[in-house]
Formats: structure tokens, C-alpha cells, sequence
């Protein structure tokens, strides 16, 4: 890999010609040129029309001596790739692209297809108010803490087994178990970072072996959920926070970090790590983030690691 470099990701459905030919009109523009290519998705590799995923490594003299305003570049792909119905990824060639140790993600609405919080309350007959909450609190009216609290509160005397019946249920991310077998398959320590409930998350732990769970925790007295939480709750701030505090227990750069979430809660997390991904966010969390994915499944972001989905564990990074 040529570290004077930058690696641009196409991930989609489809990546037509058409789509290519811009991609290069484009990258032409900041005086770049495409050095190497490398199809990350190993069923498609003989067929780039319908490839998911493709790897291209920009390299250019202009790169090189600092003169690419890489954050342009960056805003014109995310434009074309709007445009094209694809995600378009870049990065920089960087030492650990493909050899980041440390993934954490958020739970609900990236690891499941659902926030927890809202079929408690839809389950407990209170959903009308929870949502009236979630509302006062995105006009800015409530904080994170604020709104949480006063979430929580309406599910006092919530029966145990509702949180049991909803555990065994929770509709998985498309691509989290493709996911998980190859973050295993490559030796990374995973984590869960969640303003969720811990109830749902060491579920999930169960299931798919995540080696850690953060995630605010319900207080259950005599079957019944009291409202209350304990503290300190797990706010963006807290993400942040413990992301940080994972690493440095398992002596790991940030640089050596991943994190993956859907929410402006999130993005505090996604900016403090390595490589912070917005998964099938909010257009707002979206442009915030350094990368995203929208268009495939949660397995994508092995691509964007650096890993193809079918690789072998000793096979190198690109």
C-alpha cells in the first residue's frame, strides 16, 4: 500500500460503468489518478457490473506534497454518490487500515432493526407520550439526559417478562452475523456502546459473542421495571468516553479504533475513534461522520476495514 495515498470505497447494490467513469472524472479533477484496484467482494470479482464493493487506491504528485484538498474531494463524493444511489467512502492509506483491533458499535437501530425503548413503551401502553418526549427533545426542548429520565419514567411498573419476550425477538441488523464471523475471524475485540438497555445488549452478547457490553442498565424490582436507571447514564458524552476507556484498558490506540452508529448521539464516538462509520443514519449524522454506509447491509463494513467479506484470516489487507 502507498502511504502518500488514499483509498476510495464504491459500495452498492450495483457500480455500473457509468458510475465508474464518473468516479474517475471526478478524482481527475484534484489531479489524482487511480493506482491499484481491488474488488472486495469475492462472488462478483469477474463481474464488475454487479460488484458490491470496490477498493481504489488514488495516488498523484499533488497528493504526495500536500496540495489535495482531500476534504473537497470528500463532499463530491459523498454528492455523486447521492446522486448514484451508492456509498462512496474515502480515506487516507494509512498504517492501520485493514489492522485496527477495537470495533464498538451502538445498539439499537444499528445492531437491531428497532429502538427499545419504543416498544417498551408501546408494549406498556404509554408509546403516544414517549414519542411526544422523543419530539420535545429534538426541538431541542429537553436534553439527552432530560428526555431519557422522563422516557424512563413512563415505564414504571413494567411487567419483567415483556423485556424477556422483547429480547428473545429483536430484529437483527441485516449483515451482523456475516459481521461477526469475520470481525472473529480476523482476532478483533468487539463492544457494544449503548444509551439502550445492558437487558437487550448481553442478549445480544450471548448470541454473538460481543467481548463487552456498556449500556445503561434498567432497575427491575419484585418483576417489575421501576423507571429508574442506573447511573451514570450513557449519553454521548459517556460513548465517547468509554470507547476511550476500552482501548487504553486493552493498551490500543484510538488510530487502532473503530465505531459504528446511526445517531448524533453517536457522533461524538464516531469522531473520536480511527475510523468512526454512520450506518443507515440521519443525512445530518451522515455528513458529520467521516464515512458511512446506507446502501448495503451491516457486513459492509468490513470493506470499509479494509477486509473483503470472504477472505481468509491470513489473507493482507489491502
Amino acid at each position: 500500500m502507498n502511504r502518500n495515498a488514499l483509498v476510495l470505497t464504491l459500495l452498492g447494490e450495483s457500480l455500473p460503468e457509468a458510475l465508474m467513469a464518473r468516479v474517475d472524472t471526478l478524482v481527475s479533477r484534484y489531479a489524482l489518478y487511480a493506482s491499484a484496484h481491488r474488488w472486495l467482494r469475492h462472488d462478483t470479482a469477474a463481474a464488475p457490473g454487479r460488484a458490491a464493493c470496490l477498493a481504489v487506491e488514488l495516488s498523484g504528485p499533488a497528493l504526495a506534497g500536500g496540495r489535495v484538498d482531500v476534504e473537497a474531494l470528500r463532499e463530491e463524493a459523498l454528492a455523486l454518490g447521492r446522486e448514484e444511489g451508492v456509498d462512496i467512502a474515502i480515506q487516507a492509506a494509512d498504517e492501520w487500515r485493514g489492522h485496527r483491533r477495537l470495533v464498538c458499535f451502538d445498539m439499537d437501530s444499528t445492531l437491531i432493526k428497532t429502538e427499545v425503548i419504543d416498544e417498551l413503551a408501546r408494549r406498556h401502553g404509554v408509546g403516544d407520550e414517549v414519542a411526544a418526549i422523543t419530539e420535545r427533545a429534538m426541538r431541542g426542548e429537553l436534553d439527552f439526559q432530560q428526555s431519557f429520565r422522563a422516557r424512563m419514567a413512563r415505564l414504571e411498573g413494567l411487567d419483567e417478562a415483556v423485556l424477556e419476550d422483547i429480547a428473545a425477538t429483536l430484529p437483527l441488523m441485516d449483515g451482523l452475523e456475516t459481521l461477526m464471523e469475520g470481525l472473529a475471524r480476523y482476532g478483533y475485540r468487539t463492544a457494544i456502546i449503548s444509551g439502550g438497555f445492558s437487558y437487550f445488549a448481553r442478549h445480544l452478547q450471548k448470541r454473538f459473542g460481543f467481548d463487552e457490553v456498556h449500556a445503561n442498565e434498567l432497575i427491575i424490582a419484585d418483576g417489575r421495571v421501576t423507571g429508574e436507571v442506573r447511573e451514570p447514564i450513557v449519553d454521548a458524552a459517556r460513548k465517547a468516553e468509554l470507547l476511550q476507556e476500552v482501548a487504553a484498558r486493552h493498551d490500543l490506540k484510538l488510530s487502532q479504533t473503530v465505531a459504528v452508529g446511526d445517531g448524533a448521539n453517536d457522533l461524538e464516538m464516531l469522531a473520536r475513534a480511527g475510523l468512526g462509520i454512520a450506518f443507515r443514519a440521519k443525512p445530518l449524522v451522515r455528513q458529520q461522520a467521516r464515512q458511512s454506509i446506507t446502501t448495503l447491509g451491516l457486513d459492509a463494513v468490513l470493506f470499509l476495514m479494509g477486509h473483503g467479506c470472504a477472505e481468509r484470516a491470513d489473507t493482507p489487507a489491502g
